[in-house]
């Protein structure tokens, strides 16, 4: 196998070892076996931190090894980009990094919205193909070198970002032989004026770990001119129909802008996206940054490129996370939702947790209902909120109010016992049960009614559909763990109504959206 191959079957090492629970040890191992090799020659001497220039390493195969001819093709490329407007200020972009005659049009569709900043850094942050990592491994000194000239690291920022969580680490040698960010290169070399560059992998992190990165980012960022990155392919397989099919999930993943929601898609195998978890990270990162929504500006596949249906097929997209306000407005404005009510903390989601889990346990061992003080006023507003319980990772009840008809602290203990006892599809969970049982509470927005059924996002709404006396609600994360499209998911609310599939096609149908702030015990 070639693996400097610069067509739709680059990245075939981290396809494979994401997909390892589809594809089998077998597959991992071979997986592996090949990574290993690399490990060894890229990463010999990695505690060394100084590499003072990084040379191309796919220069004359994804890209054109000639200045003049990369930089003709670059500037066509952004040429025939031009002319989307996302609607706001951009604070990061998710582009493909394919070879340019496969994915550079798509690419270009974002980079373009570059042309003409100046002063900043990119902190691009992409899968590793090569290496194998458990840590985020920062390219943390030193400048990276194109046909189109040198481009200094932020080596401020950079330092900044490793102080703020010991899941980044200074490992350039690890990105010796990558494709990933060193294709955006000579993009960002013809679009952008004066700028440095924080390079970052990250192989398979937990969504922890995403976090983590996501947040070191935007904690080093602040008050600076940051522009972040993202680089990732989509589908990777023989099936033109299924690329499709995955493509229009994973893209409705990305536009919903919610990084969990992603995170739990990838996880479960539904999205694919071989630089998935680095879109996660930078999700969280543009949130915390300002940016209150995603615009997918273009999708395409390998197939549709060559003009061709069947063989090998590789998804591509291009993706901008904008502030539709302007100006970032601080951390404040990162935690608010699209309605503006403010998101919770982690303090005050571990706090809204240990109220269901001492709930739950004292209800169903003692029949006693405990009282609790809010920790922040927060907790004390008016709010929506459902708990839903599994047993083994199997759904064991779920209840909630839809409606803020109580202080958010009080709701979720009213939920935590009305899951456990009042969900008519389960027997009441019994004392045995409580070890094996894990909580997860979804903190609603208020609902708002919609004309349009397809302005439901995938990934970001949860819905409810009403039809006289009939009623059905399905929470954000139930499409995304059931791998359903946008009519899938209008159908599904429909039959938990008890109406037909398609009822949401009727005028007498009233359509509800809302947001959710997802969070439980289990860990990813």
């Amino acid at each position: 196998m070639q693996l400097g191959f610069a067509g739709p079957k680059a990245g075939l090492l981290t396809r494979w070892t994401s997909s390892a629970r589809m594809r089998g040890a077998d597959g991992f191992a071979a997986a592996l076996c090949l990574m290993l090799a690399f490990s060894s020659s890229c990463c010999a001497g990695q505690e060394e931190t100084e590499m003072s220039t990084r040379k191309p390493a796919v220069a004359g195969q994804f890209y054109p090894a000639g200045t003049d001819e990369l930089a003709s093709a670059v500037d066509s490329m952004l040429a025939a980009g031009e002319g989307t407007e996302p609607g706001g200020r951009v604070v990061g972009i998710q582009v493909p990094h394919a070879g340019y005659s496969y994915s550079g049009p798509t690419a270009a569709r974002a980079l373009g919205l570059l042309k003409g900043m100046d002063s900043l850094t990119v902190v691009m942050v992409g899968p590793s193909h090569r290496v194998l990592i458990d840590k985020a491994a920062v390219f943390a000194r030193g400048r990276w070198s194109t046909p189109l000239g040198e481009v200094e690291i932020d080596e401020e920022l950079a330092t900044l970002m490793l102080a703020e969580s010991d899941f980044l680490v200074d490992m350039p040698a690890a990105h010796a032989a990558e494709h990933s960010l060193e294709v955006q290169m000579p993009f960002l070399q013809r679009a952008l004026g004066d700028f440095k560059i924080v390079p970052v992998m990250v192989l398979q992190p937990s969504w922890d770990e995403c976090e983590q990165l996501g947040r070191a980012i935007a904690a080093a960022s602040r008050g600076r001119n940051v522009l972040l990155l993202a680089s990732t392919d989509l589908y990777h397989g023989e099936s033109y129909d299924d690329a499709k099919a995955a493509d229009s999930l994973t893209g409705e993943l990305f536009a919903g802008f919610d990084p969990r929601a992603l995170y739990d898609g990838l996880a479960a195998g539904r999205a694919q996206a071989c630089g998935g978890y680095p879109v996660v990270s930078v999700m969280v990162a543009a949130r915390e940054l300002g940016a209150d929504k995603a615009v997918l500006l273009g999708m395409t596949n390998s197939n549709d490129v060559m003009g061709e249906r069947g063989g090998y097929c590789v998804g591509y997209s291009a993706t901008a996370f904008v502030a539709s306000g302007g100006e970032d407005t601080g951390e404040s404005a990162a935690r608010r939702d699209e309605r503006g009510a403010v998101g919770l903390s982690e303090e005050e989601k571990e706090s809204l947790l240990d109220i269901a889990r001492t709930t739950l346990e004292q209800h169903i061992a003692e029949r006693k209902r405990p009282g609790f003080q809010p920790l922040t006023p927060t907790l004390e507003e008016k709010r929506g909120a459902f708990v839903t319980l599994h047993k083994h990772g199997e759904l064991r009840g779920c209840i909630g109010y839809v409606e803020a008809v109580k202080p958010l602290y009080e709701a979720v203990s009213d939920m935590a016992v009305a899951a456990s006892t009042e969900d008519p599809r389960f027997p009441p969970v019994v004392t045995d049960e409580l070890e094996s049982i894990d909580i997860e509470i979804t903190v609603l927005s208020p609902l708002r009614e919609i004309d349009d059924p397809e302005s439901v996002v995938v990934g970001k709404h949860g819905l409810v559909i009403r039809r006289g006396m009939r009623s059905g609600l399905l929470l954000p994360q139930v499409p995304v763990e059931q791998g359903w499209n946008r009519e899938q998911f209008l159908d599904h609310t429909c039959l938990k109504a008890g109406l037909p599939p398609g009822t949401w096609k009727d005028n007498e149908t009233t359509l509800l959206v809302f947001t959710g702030e997802v969070f439980g015990e289990r860990e990813e």
